[in-house]
């Protein structure tokens, strides 16, 4: 069973679009910053849907998980990739998936918003 009821409607809606959700989480340090990012696969159905002015919506999306933090300093700029360091990353099959990901790194999907609502230079 796929336990999604953590997620607001409007992100696991956005989820479903596949669209990517960022959550800021504690950096190893003071002077960085430290981001995870679910980021939906993107499959065939979607490139044909975009030719057509359509998002698809799929409850089977596979996703990819990445922590990366980063220099406070740089995060702002052209260059906040450099000194960046790709903490975890792990790949979910399916939503339910999702969740265990999520918990084994101990997030909750309400941390997670768009990313224009933070602060995430990618």
């Amino acid at each position: 069973m796929n336990d999604t009821s953590n997620w607001s409607t409007d992100k696991l809606t956005a989820l479903r679009l596949g669209r990517r959700l960022v959550a800021e989480v504690p950096a190893t340090r003071n002077d960085r910053r430290a981001f995870v990012d679910v980021t939906p696969s993107q499959t065939p159905r979607d490139s044909e849907a975009r030719k057509q002015g359509r998002v698809p919506s799929d409850t089977n999306r596979n996703f990819r998980l990445e922590h990366w933090e980063y220099d406070s300093e740089l995060i702002e700029g052209f260059d906040y990739d450099i000194g960046a360091v790709l903490v975890a990353s792990a790949e979910a099959t399916g939503e339910s998936e999702l969740v265990t990901v999520l918990s084994n790194w101990q997030l909750n999907p309400r941390q997670f918003v768009y990313p224009w609502d933070s602060e995430d230079p990618k």
